[in-house]
Protein backbone atom coordinates (compact mmCIF):
# COMPACT_ATOMS: atom_id res chain seq x y z
CA UNK A 1 0.00 0.00 0.00
CA UNK A 2 1.28 3.22 -0.90
CA UNK A 3 1.41 6.39 1.13
CA UNK A 4 -1.05 8.56 -0.56
CA UNK A 5 -3.38 4.94 0.12
CA UNK A 6 -2.78 4.94 3.87
CA UNK A 7 -3.58 8.50 4.30
CA UNK A 8 -6.97 7.84 2.47
CA UNK A 9 -7.29 5.09 4.52
CA UNK A 10 -6.54 6.76 7.55
CA UNK A 11 -9.29 9.76 6.89
CA UNK A 12 -11.58 7.18 6.18
CA UNK A 13 -11.52 5.34 9.61
CA UNK A 14 -11.72 8.66 11.50
CA UNK A 15 -14.88 9.69 9.61
CA UNK A 16 -16.33 6.28 10.36
CA UNK A 17 -15.58 6.54 13.95
CA UNK A 18 -16.21 10.22 14.51
CA UNK A 19 -18.17 11.17 12.14
CA UNK A 20 -21.79 9.51 14.17
CA UNK A 21 -20.34 11.02 16.75
CA UNK A 22 -20.64 14.39 14.73
CA UNK A 23 -24.26 13.89 13.48
CA UNK A 24 -25.40 12.75 16.60
CA UNK A 25 -24.02 15.86 18.14
CA UNK A 26 -24.96 18.55 15.49
CA UNK A 27 -28.55 16.90 15.72
CA UNK A 28 -29.20 17.09 19.36
CA UNK A 29 -28.15 20.97 19.07
CA UNK A 30 -30.31 21.43 16.88
CA UNK A 31 -33.21 19.29 18.66
CA UNK A 32 -32.77 22.04 21.52
CA UNK A 33 -32.76 25.24 19.10
CA UNK A 34 -36.13 23.86 18.01
CA UNK A 35 -37.66 23.45 21.03
CA UNK A 36 -40.91 23.90 20.21
CA UNK A 37 -41.13 20.79 18.20
CA UNK A 38 -41.13 18.58 21.57
CA UNK A 39 -44.04 20.11 23.46
CA UNK A 40 -43.60 17.60 26.63
CA UNK A 41 -41.29 17.01 29.36
CA UNK A 42 -41.10 12.76 28.64
CA UNK A 43 -40.67 14.02 25.05
CA UNK A 44 -37.59 15.61 26.29
CA UNK A 45 -36.30 13.10 28.83
CA UNK A 46 -36.83 9.74 26.06
CA UNK A 47 -35.06 12.18 23.85
CA UNK A 48 -32.09 12.52 26.00
CA UNK A 49 -32.39 8.48 26.76
CA UNK A 50 -31.98 7.62 23.37
CA UNK A 51 -29.07 10.40 22.28
CA UNK A 52 -27.22 8.44 25.51
CA UNK A 53 -28.40 5.47 24.37
CA UNK A 54 -27.07 5.98 21.13
CA UNK A 55 -23.52 7.32 22.39
CA UNK A 56 -23.12 3.78 24.64
CA UNK A 57 -24.09 2.10 21.30
CA UNK A 58 -21.09 3.27 19.19
CA UNK A 59 -18.84 2.52 22.28
CA UNK A 60 -19.79 -0.79 22.14
CA UNK A 61 -19.52 -0.43 18.46
CA UNK A 62 -15.89 0.68 18.77
CA UNK A 63 -13.54 2.61 16.36
CA UNK A 64 -12.87 1.86 13.17
CA UNK A 65 -9.61 0.27 11.95
CA UNK A 66 -9.38 -0.45 8.42
CA UNK A 67 -12.49 -1.34 6.44
CA UNK A 68 -14.68 -3.72 8.45
CA UNK A 69 -16.36 -7.18 7.15
CA UNK A 70 -20.04 -7.44 7.23
CA UNK A 71 -21.42 -9.87 10.07
CA UNK A 72 -24.15 -10.45 12.41
CA UNK A 73 -22.75 -8.32 14.97
CA UNK A 74 -22.50 -5.62 12.40
CA UNK A 75 -26.52 -6.00 11.27
CA UNK A 76 -27.37 -5.68 14.53
CA UNK A 77 -25.46 -2.70 15.55
CA UNK A 78 -26.92 -1.34 11.94
CA UNK A 79 -30.77 -2.22 13.36
CA UNK A 80 -30.45 -0.61 16.78
CA UNK A 81 -28.53 2.63 15.49
CA UNK A 82 -31.72 2.44 12.99
CA UNK A 83 -34.16 2.07 15.62
CA UNK A 84 -32.66 4.53 18.03
CA UNK A 85 -32.47 6.93 14.83
CA UNK A 86 -36.19 6.22 13.42
CA UNK A 87 -37.31 6.76 17.35
CA UNK A 88 -35.35 9.85 17.65
CA UNK A 89 -36.73 11.51 14.36
CA UNK A 90 -40.01 10.65 15.17
CA UNK A 91 -39.57 12.82 18.25
CA UNK A 92 -37.76 15.84 16.11
CA UNK A 93 -37.09 15.72 12.78
CA UNK A 94 -33.59 17.14 12.98
CA UNK A 95 -32.28 13.94 14.32
CA UNK A 96 -32.88 12.90 10.43
CA UNK A 97 -28.68 13.84 10.50
CA UNK A 98 -28.48 11.45 12.46
CA UNK A 99 -30.28 8.83 10.54
CA UNK A 100 -28.34 9.18 7.68
CA UNK A 101 -25.25 7.93 9.22
CA UNK A 102 -27.00 4.46 7.21
CA UNK A 103 -25.92 5.27 4.00
CA UNK A 104 -22.40 5.37 5.30
CA UNK A 105 -21.18 2.01 6.12
CA UNK A 106 -23.95 -0.78 5.23
CA UNK A 107 -22.07 -2.78 3.14
CA UNK A 108 -19.31 -3.05 5.84
CA UNK A 109 -22.23 -3.98 8.44
CA UNK A 110 -24.19 -6.43 6.71
CA UNK A 111 -23.65 -9.77 5.09
CA UNK A 112 -25.85 -9.83 1.12
CA UNK A 113 -26.67 -7.07 -1.48
CA UNK A 114 -29.95 -7.63 -0.94
CA UNK A 115 -29.95 -6.92 2.82
CA UNK A 116 -27.87 -4.35 2.18
CA UNK A 117 -30.06 -2.35 -0.31
CA UNK A 118 -33.32 -3.33 2.39
CA UNK A 119 -31.50 -1.58 5.30
CA UNK A 120 -30.62 1.62 3.24
CA UNK A 121 -34.45 1.38 1.76
CA UNK A 122 -34.99 1.72 5.84
CA UNK A 123 -32.57 4.61 6.37
CA UNK A 124 -34.07 6.07 3.86
CA UNK A 125 -37.73 6.09 5.13
CA UNK A 126 -36.65 7.92 8.02
CA UNK A 127 -34.25 10.25 6.09
CA UNK A 128 -37.70 10.97 4.20
CA UNK A 129 -39.99 10.82 6.97
CA UNK A 130 -37.42 14.14 8.97
CA UNK A 131 -37.49 15.77 5.36
CA UNK A 132 -41.25 15.92 5.12
CA UNK A 133 -41.56 17.55 8.23
CA UNK A 134 -41.25 14.76 10.57
CA UNK A 135 -43.62 11.70 11.98
CA UNK A 136 -46.19 10.89 12.19
CA UNK A 137 -47.69 12.74 9.16
CA UNK A 138 -50.96 15.09 10.27
CA UNK A 139 -52.27 15.82 6.55
CA UNK A 140 -52.33 14.41 2.57
CA UNK A 141 -49.61 16.74 1.41
CA UNK A 142 -47.31 15.67 3.89
CA UNK A 143 -47.61 12.16 2.59
CA UNK A 144 -47.06 13.07 -0.94
CA UNK A 145 -44.19 15.35 0.07
CA UNK A 146 -43.03 11.99 2.10
CA UNK A 147 -43.75 9.99 -1.04
CA UNK A 148 -41.81 12.00 -3.43
CA UNK A 149 -38.73 12.59 -0.97
CA UNK A 150 -38.63 8.80 -0.66
CA UNK A 151 -38.59 8.39 -4.25
CA UNK A 152 -35.69 10.54 -4.99
CA UNK A 153 -33.63 9.50 -2.15
CA UNK A 154 -33.81 5.96 -2.88
CA UNK A 155 -32.87 7.06 -6.83
CA UNK A 156 -30.59 9.05 -5.56
CA UNK A 157 -28.87 6.71 -3.56
CA UNK A 158 -29.21 3.96 -6.13
CA UNK A 159 -27.48 6.43 -8.46
CA UNK A 160 -24.64 6.78 -6.15
CA UNK A 161 -24.55 3.07 -5.30
CA UNK A 162 -23.66 1.95 -8.96
CA UNK A 163 -20.85 4.78 -9.46
CA UNK A 164 -19.47 3.67 -6.33
CA UNK A 165 -19.48 0.21 -7.39
CA UNK A 166 -18.38 1.01 -10.80
CA UNK A 167 -15.49 2.99 -9.56
CA UNK A 168 -14.70 0.39 -7.01
CA UNK A 169 -14.67 -2.55 -9.81
CA UNK A 170 -12.14 0.08 -11.59
CA UNK A 171 -9.81 0.11 -8.36
CA UNK A 172 -9.89 -3.73 -8.33
CA UNK A 173 -9.09 -3.80 -12.35
CA UNK A 174 -6.35 -1.39 -11.71
CA UNK A 175 -4.88 -3.48 -8.58
CA UNK A 176 -4.89 -6.43 -10.71
CA UNK A 177 -2.99 -4.11 -13.98
CA UNK A 178 -0.74 -2.92 -11.18
CA UNK A 179 -0.01 -6.54 -9.88
CA UNK A 180 0.42 -7.87 -13.84
CA UNK A 181 2.61 -4.81 -14.43
CA UNK A 182 5.08 -5.47 -11.27
CA UNK A 183 5.08 -9.30 -12.21
CA UNK A 184 6.32 -7.90 -15.86
CA UNK A 185 8.75 -5.46 -14.60
CA UNK A 186 10.16 -8.23 -12.55
CA UNK A 187 10.11 -10.64 -15.24
CA UNK A 188 11.56 -8.00 -17.92
CA UNK A 189 14.91 -7.25 -15.06
CA UNK A 190 15.17 -10.53 -14.54
CA UNK A 191 15.62 -10.63 -19.04
CA UNK A 192 17.73 -7.57 -18.72
CA UNK A 193 19.92 -9.59 -15.77
CA UNK A 194 20.53 -12.42 -17.77
CA UNK A 195 20.80 -10.48 -21.02
CA UNK A 196 23.85 -8.48 -19.37
CA UNK A 197 25.23 -12.09 -18.07
CA UNK A 198 25.21 -13.13 -21.56
CA UNK A 199 26.53 -9.94 -23.18
CA UNK A 200 29.78 -10.54 -20.74
CA UNK A 201 30.03 -13.37 -21.67
CA UNK A 202 29.59 -13.41 -24.84
CA UNK A 203 32.17 -10.63 -24.86
CA UNK A 204 34.48 -12.69 -22.69
CA UNK A 205 34.27 -15.11 -26.04
CA UNK A 206 34.97 -12.65 -28.26
CA UNK A 207 37.80 -11.77 -26.52
CA UNK A 208 39.16 -15.16 -26.32
CA UNK A 209 38.40 -15.55 -29.93
CA UNK A 210 40.04 -12.43 -31.01
CA UNK A 211 43.21 -13.86 -29.40
CA UNK A 212 43.26 -16.56 -31.33
CA UNK A 213 42.31 -15.32 -34.02
CA UNK A 214 44.98 -12.74 -33.97
CA UNK A 215 47.54 -15.72 -32.63
CA UNK A 216 46.66 -17.82 -36.30
CA UNK A 217 47.53 -14.61 -37.61
CA UNK A 218 50.56 -13.57 -36.62
CA UNK A 219 51.97 -17.03 -37.25
CA UNK A 220 50.77 -16.99 -40.85
CA UNK A 221 52.70 -13.72 -41.10
CA UNK A 222 55.66 -15.32 -39.35
CA UNK A 223 55.46 -18.60 -41.86
CA UNK A 224 55.15 -16.33 -45.22
CA UNK A 225 57.76 -13.78 -43.86
CA UNK A 226 60.60 -14.94 -42.02
CA UNK A 227 59.95 -18.85 -42.13
CA UNK A 228 59.96 -18.72 -46.44
CA UNK A 229 62.58 -15.75 -46.07
CA UNK A 230 64.85 -18.28 -43.92
CA UNK A 231 64.27 -20.94 -46.36
CA UNK A 232 65.20 -19.43 -49.32
CA UNK A 233 68.42 -18.14 -47.83
CA UNK A 234 69.14 -22.09 -46.78
CA UNK A 235 68.36 -22.86 -50.16
CA UNK A 236 71.20 -20.33 -51.42
CA UNK A 237 73.87 -20.99 -48.67
CA UNK A 238 73.43 -25.15 -49.97
CA UNK A 239 74.37 -23.88 -53.58
CA UNK A 240 77.05 -21.76 -52.25
CA UNK A 241 78.29 -25.07 -50.57
CA UNK A 242 78.35 -26.79 -53.83
CA UNK A 243 79.94 -24.13 -56.03
CA UNK A 244 82.49 -24.78 -58.41
CA UNK A 245 83.78 -21.50 -58.57
CA UNK A 246 83.52 -18.05 -56.80
CA UNK A 247 81.47 -16.42 -58.91
CA UNK A 248 78.57 -18.55 -59.01
CA UNK A 249 78.89 -18.77 -54.41
CA UNK A 250 79.14 -14.89 -54.72
CA UNK A 251 76.09 -14.72 -56.70
CA UNK A 252 74.45 -17.05 -54.60
CA UNK A 253 75.17 -15.23 -51.41
CA UNK A 254 74.23 -11.98 -52.50
CA UNK A 255 70.76 -13.41 -53.47
CA UNK A 256 70.84 -15.13 -49.57
CA UNK A 257 71.74 -11.07 -48.49
CA UNK A 258 68.84 -9.93 -50.46
CA UNK A 259 66.54 -12.65 -48.92
CA UNK A 260 68.14 -11.71 -45.59
CA UNK A 261 67.10 -7.68 -45.91
CA UNK A 262 63.64 -8.66 -47.36
CA UNK A 263 62.89 -10.67 -44.39
CA UNK A 264 64.16 -8.41 -41.82
CA UNK A 265 61.88 -5.39 -43.60
CA UNK A 266 59.13 -7.97 -43.59
CA UNK A 267 59.58 -8.99 -39.71
CA UNK A 268 59.57 -5.14 -38.46
CA UNK A 269 56.02 -4.37 -40.94
CA UNK A 270 54.32 -7.58 -39.19
CA UNK A 271 54.88 -6.25 -35.72
CA UNK A 272 53.38 -3.16 -36.75
CA UNK A 273 50.86 -4.95 -38.90
CA UNK A 274 51.59 -3.14 -42.30
CA UNK A 275 50.83 -4.28 -45.63
CA UNK A 276 54.03 -6.55 -46.99
CA UNK A 277 57.16 -5.20 -48.23
CA UNK A 278 56.70 -6.01 -51.84
CA UNK A 279 53.56 -3.47 -51.39
CA UNK A 280 54.54 -0.82 -49.37
CA UNK A 281 55.63 1.25 -52.61
CA UNK A 282 53.31 -0.85 -55.86
CA UNK A 283 50.29 -1.88 -56.24
CA UNK A 284 49.03 -5.42 -55.99
CA UNK A 285 49.99 -6.24 -59.45
CA UNK A 286 53.53 -4.80 -59.73
CA UNK A 287 53.92 -6.54 -56.13
CA UNK A 288 53.25 -10.00 -57.49
CA UNK A 289 55.22 -9.84 -60.94
CA UNK A 290 57.92 -8.71 -58.83
CA UNK A 291 57.32 -11.60 -56.32
CA UNK A 292 56.94 -14.17 -59.75
CA UNK A 293 60.09 -12.51 -61.23
CA UNK A 294 62.30 -13.06 -57.89
CA UNK A 295 60.80 -16.93 -57.39
CA UNK A 296 61.21 -17.87 -60.62
CA UNK A 297 65.17 -16.40 -60.65
CA UNK A 298 65.63 -18.50 -57.27
CA UNK A 299 64.04 -21.56 -58.12
CA UNK A 300 65.40 -21.78 -61.43
CA UNK A 301 61.85 -22.75 -62.97
CA UNK A 302 60.43 -20.16 -66.05
CA UNK A 303 57.83 -18.30 -64.07
CA UNK A 304 55.02 -16.34 -65.94
CA UNK A 305 52.67 -13.58 -64.54
CA UNK A 306 49.71 -11.84 -66.50
CA UNK A 307 47.00 -9.50 -65.29
CA UNK A 308 43.80 -9.71 -67.42
CA UNK A 309 40.96 -6.68 -66.90
CA UNK A 310 41.20 -3.21 -65.97
CA UNK A 311 43.57 -3.14 -62.81
CA UNK A 312 42.31 -1.43 -59.76
CA UNK A 313 43.76 -0.48 -56.54
CA UNK A 314 42.62 -3.02 -53.79
CA UNK A 315 42.06 -2.54 -50.39
CA UNK A 316 45.51 -3.07 -48.07
CA UNK A 317 43.87 -6.10 -46.08
CA UNK A 318 42.45 -7.57 -49.72
CA UNK A 319 45.93 -6.75 -51.52
CA UNK A 320 48.05 -8.24 -48.89
CA UNK A 321 45.80 -11.68 -48.90
CA UNK A 322 45.94 -11.90 -52.12
CA UNK A 323 50.09 -11.29 -52.29
CA UNK A 324 50.50 -14.07 -49.07
CA UNK A 325 48.52 -16.85 -51.00
CA UNK A 326 51.02 -16.82 -53.92
CA UNK A 327 53.91 -16.61 -52.26
CA UNK A 328 52.37 -19.51 -49.67
CA UNK A 329 51.59 -21.35 -53.00
CA UNK A 330 54.76 -20.67 -54.41
CA UNK A 331 56.83 -21.80 -51.53
CA UNK A 332 54.73 -24.97 -51.72
CA UNK A 333 55.71 -25.37 -55.41
CA UNK A 334 58.80 -25.22 -54.95
CA UNK A 335 59.14 -27.20 -52.28
CA UNK A 336 56.51 -30.43 -53.51
CA UNK A 337 56.05 -30.05 -57.38
CA UNK A 338 59.41 -30.26 -59.36
CA UNK A 339 57.57 -27.82 -62.03
CA UNK A 340 59.14 -27.06 -65.03
CA UNK A 341 56.78 -24.20 -65.72
CA UNK A 342 54.94 -21.71 -63.50
CA UNK A 343 51.93 -19.71 -64.45
CA UNK A 344 49.82 -16.66 -61.91
CA UNK A 345 46.90 -14.99 -63.43
CA UNK A 346 45.46 -12.13 -61.82
CA UNK A 347 41.82 -11.23 -63.20
CA UNK A 348 39.16 -8.35 -62.22
CA UNK A 349 36.08 -9.17 -63.58
CA UNK A 350 33.94 -6.39 -61.98
CA UNK A 351 32.78 -6.73 -58.60
CA UNK A 352 35.34 -9.73 -57.86
CA UNK A 353 39.15 -10.37 -58.09
CA UNK A 354 40.32 -14.07 -59.32
CA UNK A 355 43.85 -15.12 -58.61
CA UNK A 356 44.78 -18.18 -60.55
CA UNK A 357 48.49 -20.22 -59.38
CA UNK A 358 49.31 -23.19 -62.05
CA UNK A 359 52.14 -25.41 -62.43
CA UNK A 360 52.78 -28.53 -64.33
CA UNK A 361 54.20 -30.78 -61.53
CA UNK A 362 53.72 -33.88 -60.17
CA UNK A 363 50.90 -32.61 -58.55
CA UNK A 364 48.57 -34.95 -55.86
CA UNK A 365 45.53 -35.92 -54.53
CA UNK A 366 43.56 -32.99 -52.67
CA UNK A 367 42.00 -35.72 -50.57
CA UNK A 368 44.84 -37.75 -49.28
CA UNK A 369 47.12 -34.31 -47.85
CA UNK A 370 48.91 -35.22 -44.89
CA UNK A 371 47.78 -33.22 -41.65
CA UNK A 372 50.36 -30.50 -41.10
CA UNK A 373 53.09 -30.79 -38.66
CA UNK A 374 54.37 -28.72 -36.39
CA UNK A 375 57.29 -28.49 -39.03
CA UNK A 376 55.88 -27.74 -42.11
CA UNK A 377 53.73 -25.04 -43.31
CA UNK A 378 50.81 -23.64 -43.60
CA UNK A 379 50.01 -25.02 -47.10
CA UNK A 380 46.80 -24.67 -48.46
CA UNK A 381 44.59 -24.61 -44.89
CA UNK A 382 46.74 -21.65 -44.23
CA UNK A 383 45.65 -20.37 -48.11
CA UNK A 384 41.88 -21.31 -47.89
CA UNK A 385 41.71 -19.68 -44.25
CA UNK A 386 43.36 -16.00 -45.69
CA UNK A 387 40.43 -16.21 -48.27
CA UNK A 388 37.65 -16.94 -46.13
CA UNK A 389 38.84 -14.21 -43.82
CA UNK A 390 37.96 -11.81 -46.40
CA UNK A 391 34.46 -13.17 -47.29
CA UNK A 392 36.58 -15.48 -50.48
CA UNK A 393 37.17 -18.59 -51.49
CA UNK A 394 39.85 -21.34 -52.22
CA UNK A 395 39.86 -24.08 -54.57
CA UNK A 396 42.53 -26.43 -55.41
CA UNK A 397 42.25 -28.80 -58.68
CA UNK A 398 45.22 -31.10 -59.12
CA UNK A 399 45.71 -35.22 -60.19
CA UNK A 400 48.79 -37.30 -59.47
CA UNK A 401 51.36 -36.13 -63.15
CA UNK A 402 49.04 -33.39 -63.68
CA UNK A 403 50.01 -30.27 -61.96
CA UNK A 404 48.48 -28.31 -59.72
CA UNK A 405 45.76 -25.10 -60.13
CA UNK A 406 45.30 -22.88 -57.09
CA UNK A 407 42.41 -20.78 -57.47
CA UNK A 408 41.28 -17.73 -54.89
CA UNK A 409 38.02 -15.94 -55.69
CA UNK A 410 37.97 -12.93 -53.12
CA UNK A 411 35.14 -9.82 -53.36
CA UNK A 412 36.33 -6.49 -55.15
CA UNK A 413 36.77 -3.91 -52.71
CA UNK A 414 38.65 -0.63 -53.50
CA UNK A 415 41.79 1.25 -51.75
CA UNK A 416 39.17 4.24 -49.55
Amino acid sequence: MTAADQRIEHRQNQFHTWGVYGLLGASTLLSVAAHELMTSPAEWYAGGALVVAAVLLQLWHGPRRGRRTPSRRGTVYYVLRWAIAFALTWLNPFFGFYASTGYFDSDELIPGKRRQWLGLLATVVVVAGSQSGGMPFRSPIQWLLFAVLLVANYGLLTVVGHITQQEEQRSRERAVTITELEGANAALQRALDENAALHAQLLVQAREAGVADERRRLAAEIHDTIAQGLTGIIAQLQVVANAPDLAVARTHLERASDLARHSLGEARRSVHNLAPVALADAGLPEALKRTVAEWGERAGVPAEFTVTGTAEQLHEELAATLLRIVQEALSNTARHAAAGRVGVTLSFLGDEVILDIRDDGRGFDPLAVPARTSTGGFGLDGMRARAERIAGSLTVESEPGQGTAVSARVPLVRHD
